[in-house]
């Protein structure tokens, strides 16, 4: 068989006259293996020349279509009920909206309330629970040596090497005993007669997440608000608590001194909390708090309580001096209520403004010396 064979190709050609068919050879034009194929004559194959006209009946000219509205759409007005469904509709993008609807934010309202009562208070800038009566743990009696360590003249071991020397003084008399202990606060100490310092003094303040109990080391706790200082070099204290639940404004410090200024109940320092609670505050309790509520531990009164959200009396700001432990929720628990949410907004002038939950910051030198002179109480 020859290889390159031409394939015949035959069709049946019906002549209208005579009703009968009629054979067709098509095997001289053209060869399924020829690589040279004539090309494609689109002005003859496909012309449109003689392709029917459609009829005005088929085709609209573009300015007699329908206006745009005018199509059927199955989109369902809003409001409408769709047949054979239960429920209304959703309203489409781009139809009406209802009038006199706004967005609607439920905590919008009790935080413009909450910020008309801090507005009125001095700030500074900005295993307990919410007890700020703790002492701090701040360690007070430390070795000799490691408070000169501490205070950049050298190393420990080179701080017992000046201790036997002779060349330390402690409250004016000569120290050459290695192991001595001195109290940071109260001991003056002082090398080739110059006075020791100790250690920098670190003010921080932080916007307490809820889940974190508030204690240098805890054993048992999962997290402590501790671990959320891991990028601060210096050891420090929570001044006073915050339950485990409760968040807001704490500060740390490594100042003895001044976290018994802010924590001591002499010293009367303010505290305002946001409160949210399960049920609305009836007007008669209010003036109960106000008046001053008996607690197992004595008489505790609110020195302002107010609704910060008009519509919903079951958020409150409280403003208290007492520091006694968890005194917030046992004032509402001991007329009914039960704390749903609790955030310390305002400590002593402090704020958590510009904080968010986790993060903290160190206070300037300026918002220091207002708070060592207990301008803000």
């Amino acid at each position: 068989m020859e290889e390159n064979k031409k394939h015949t190709r035959t069709r049946i050609a019906r002549r209208p006259s005579e009703g009968h068919a009629e054979k067709v050879d098509y095997s001289t034009s053209r060869s399924f293996d020829s690589d040279e194929r004539p090309a494609r004559r689109y002005s003859q194959d496909r012309s449109n020349a003689n392709r029917p006209r459609r009829t005005d009946g088929d085709h609209k000219p573009f300015g007699e279509r329908k206006a745009y509205g005018e199509h059927k759409s199955y989109r369902k007005p809003y409001g409408s009920k769709p047949a054979g469904r239960s429920g209304y509709g959703k309203p489409s993008f781009g139809g009406p909206k209802p009038a006199g609807r706004k967005p609607f934010n439920k905590h919008s309202e009790a935080e413009a309330g909450m910020s008309a009562m801090l507005s009125r208070k001095p700030q500074v800038n900005g295993r307990y629970s919410d007890d700020d009566t703790v002492k701090t743990e701040i360690q007070e009696v430390v070795r000799l040596n490691k408070f000169i360590a501490n205070s950049g003249v050298c190393s420990r071991r080179e701080a017992d090497t000046l201790i036997q020397s002779g060349v330390v003084t402690v409250n004016g008399e000569v120290v050459t005993e290695l192991g001595t202990k001195v109290n940071i606060l109260k001991d003056d100490i002082r090398f080739n007669g110059e006075r020791l310092k100790g250690e920098e003094k670190v003010y921080i303040v932080m916007n307490k997440p809820k889940g974190y109990v508030t204690t240098a080391s805890d054993p048992h706790a999962e997290k402590t608000v501790m671990d959320l200082l891991k990028g601060c070099p210096t050891r420090v204290f929570p001044v006073g608590r915050l339950d485990k639940n409760t968040t807001g404004v704490l500060m740390f410090t490594n100042d003895g001194e001044m976290a018994e200024h802010l924590t001591h109940p002499s010293y009367n320092k303010k505290k305002i909390y946001q409160v949210v609670l399960d049920a609305p505050l009836k007007e008669e309790d209010q003036q109960k708090i106000l008046a001053g509520i008996e607690l197992s531990d004595g008489v505790v009164a609110a020195d302002e309580l107010e609704y910060i959200d008009a519509h919903d009396h079951r958020q409150l700001g409280i403003e208290i001096h007492s520091g006694k432990n968890r005194i917030v929720r046992r004032i509402f628990e001991s007329l009914g209520y039960e704390v749903r949410a609790l955030d310390r907004v305002y400590f002593a002038g402090l704020t958590k403004k510009g904080l968010k939950k986790s993060d903290w910051r160190y206070l300037t030198e300026g918002e220091v010396n207002i708070l060592k002179m207990g301008a803000y109480v």
